[in-house]
């Protein structure tokens, strides 16, 4: 009963997150108006706003007008949801959890923004770091001095590629956004999760993006936003990054 429970959290919780994805690069409040319609603006009642299973039943069109509803809706609940469950067989009934699976939803709606408009809000991130260090204080997992060090270095760490590559290259390649993301999972996940984060999302980024160009012919200007690599690689490290860690060095 106590997973499902977390799992309908997570899908309500995801359909909130859902609204930050849109109004937040708009520049719109998060809490009014309510939810409405995308398309003809007319407002959603209760019984049609049930994640995920309203969707369903209205075959993912609006009520009023018949519009096709994104499928990212209930995609996005859907994950959430899943992540919930997952956070909380993990650590569960819990300060953690709580913690951790508001650490992931973040990414979540960071991972989605940054798709959409290859921008990271500051109004996540920032008050991500300060929140991330205090957490250490309540979580067993990571320490306070871990979560310091982890600010530092990733944040530290992604800046120096940035100024370097910039150096080299005469042009930006990854923007201020990039680098207060990995301060703030730094902040939640202690240094090795931030150099885990950055080797991982670095690793999986490179072959996404190259096979990206390959298959769009394009050439190394080709734009890919690198947060939801960084996103990927702390999920990565807060859910498996133990067992990867292990079997890494047991190879080497």
């Amino acid at each position: 009963m106590l997973f499902v429970l977390s799992f309908i959290f997570g899908a309500i919780v995801g359909s909130f997150l859902n609204v930050c994805i849109f109004r937040i690069p708009a520049g719109k409040s998060i809490a009014y108006p309510p939810s409405h319609c995308p398309k003809c603006d007319s407002p959603i009642r209760g019984y049609d706003n049930i994640p995920i299973i309203s969707y369903l039943i209205l075959m993912g069109k609006c009520r009023n007008c018949k519009e096709r509803i994104s499928f990212r809706y209930p995609l996005v609940e859907f994950l959430t949801a899943l992540f919930s469950l997952a956070t909380m067989i993990m650590f569960g009934p819990s300060v953690a959890y709580l913690i951790y699976f508001a650490f992931v939803a973040s990414l979540i709606v960071i991972t989605f923004i940054d798709l959409d408009h290859q921008i990271i809000p500051d109004i996540i991130s920032l008050p991500g770091i300060p929140l991330g260090f205090l957490a250490s204080f309540v979580l067993p997992e990571i320490t306070y001095k871990e979560s310091l060090i982890g600010i530092v270095i990733g944040g530290g760490l992604l800046l120096l590629v940035a100024i370097g590559y910039e150096f080299i290259a005469k042009k930006e390649g990854m923007g201020g956004g990039d680098v207060k993301l990995l301060a703030m999972i730094g902040a939640f996940l202690g240094w090795k999760g931030a150099l885990f984060t950055i080797f991982s999302g670095s690793l999986v980024g490179t072959i996404v993006g190259v096979t990206m160009m390959v298959a769009q012919g394009k050439d190394s200007k080709y734009a890919i936003p690198f947060g939801p690599f960084l996103s990927m690689g702390a999920l990565l490290y807060l859910f498996f990054g133990e067992p990867i860690i292990y079997w890494y060095l047991g190879i080497i």
